[in-house]
């Protein structure tokens, strides 16, 4: 992989486990299920989690869970590869402005502070403040659900039972896909606040790809947002490292298209990152695609054969797919996402040129 390209797959996961570990990371979307109708079915059978118009109101009932407390925890990641992270994280909410503070337990050293879609990053070896925007598309699941998805069609939600998790009461939905494009989820989310405090994601012989949870998690626990702000415009003694520009656009207007679309997954967004602060032709266009749950970036740049290798090469870091290769004699695309890799050669196999 590239400098430049390496450059853009950081920003959209480089910081994964720490951006994650806000609200079980993946933006604690979703929320108690509702309640089964026990009288329509057997004992010992799992509750069906109904269709569109229920699935619409439990993950809207969750994208407010955050901002009715604040809570600290200790949140760690484990993949299947035995590989492990740790992050201790505080979120703190005053009805308008969302805040967290994310610190590094394992790994280099770093502290992660996030306001709403400012994202800080402190370094504290290097003495370096890395700053950001996030959108908050890119946490899981989506927020709100991206127009023209429809969860229902490509994952079949059931409430499997009920576990304790960091000591609290947790219902369990398990999001069977229905295809073999997407992974699987199993989700766990506190009964009465409905926040996500584990995950797993599943691969399609059911195997643990990834697994996120709280180890330990206080939900009264004295957070305030005045005083982590405070905390996160602390950057005396720091060299502040603004970000390169990014320019909405679309792939249509950069010259870029889908052959078919990949069943299910819409485009979000599309932005042309500038990539190299002293070299403005150096840019790369990052393309996000979601299905509701699941999402796709595809980062195109021009192919270079002195940084690009002649093969494609494809990688996984937990549930998280790598595929690089070259697209048409001028390009080079980069595929990333929490998805099965046939998925992203579907995407990368699509790609052609508008015009």
């Amino acid at each position: 992989m590239n400098a430049v390209t390496r450059a853009c797959v950081q920003s959209s996961a480089g910081l994964r486990m720490l951006l994650a570990a806000a609200g079980l990371g993946f933006s604690s979307l979703l929320a108690a299920a509702p309640q089964a109708d026990s009288a329509a079915r057997s004992p010992g059978e799992p509750a069906l989690v109904s269709a569109e118009r229920d699935m619409a109101q439990w993950i809207e009932r969750v994208r407010g869970a955050p901002c009715n407390r604040s809570y600290a925890g200790t949140f760690v990641v484990l993949s299947a590869t035995g590989a492990m992270s740790s992050a201790r994280i505080w979120h703190a909410c005053d009805g308008q402005r969302q805040m967290e503070r994310v610190d590094a337990l394992s790994g280099t050293p770093r502290t992660v502070f996030r306001r709403n879609g400012e994202v800080r990053t402190f370094l504290p070896q290097s003495r370096t403040v890395r700053t950001d925007r996030r959108e908050e598309s890119g946490r899981f699941p989506r927020a709100p659900v991206p127009s023209g998805t429809s969860i229902a069609r490509f994952y079949a939600p059931r409430l499997v039972g009920q576990e304790r998790v960091a000591g609290l009461v947790a219902d369990v939905v398990w999001f069977r896909p229905l295809d073999a494009l997407r992974f699987g989820y199993r989700l766990w989310s506190e009964r009465d606040t409905g926040l996500l405090v584990k995950r797993q994601t599943l691969g399609a012989d059911g195997q643990i790809l990834e697994q996120a949870a709280f180890s330990e998690l206080d939900l009264n626990a004295l957070v305030r947002v005045d005083q982590m702000a405070r905390s996160m415009d602390a950057t005396a003694g720091y060299q502040v490292v603004a970000p390169t520009a990014a320019v909405p656009t679309t792939a249509e207007a950069e010259g870029w298209t889908l052959r078919q679309p990949v069943a299910g997954f819409v485009p979000v967004s599309c932005r042309r990152h500038a990539v190299s602060a002293t070299d403005a032709a150096q840019t790369a266009l990052q393309c996000l695609y979601s299905d509701g749950l699941a999402s796709v970036s595809l980062f195109l740049e021009s192919f270079d054969p002195q940084q690009h290798p002649a093969q494609p090469q494809a990688s996984s870091r937990g549930a998280t797919q790598f595929l690089a290769q070259r697209v048409l004699p001028d390009a080079w695309v980069t595929a990333v996402g929490e998805v099965p890799l046939q998925t992203l050669r579907l995407f990368v196999g699509q790609l052609e040129r508008a015009r």
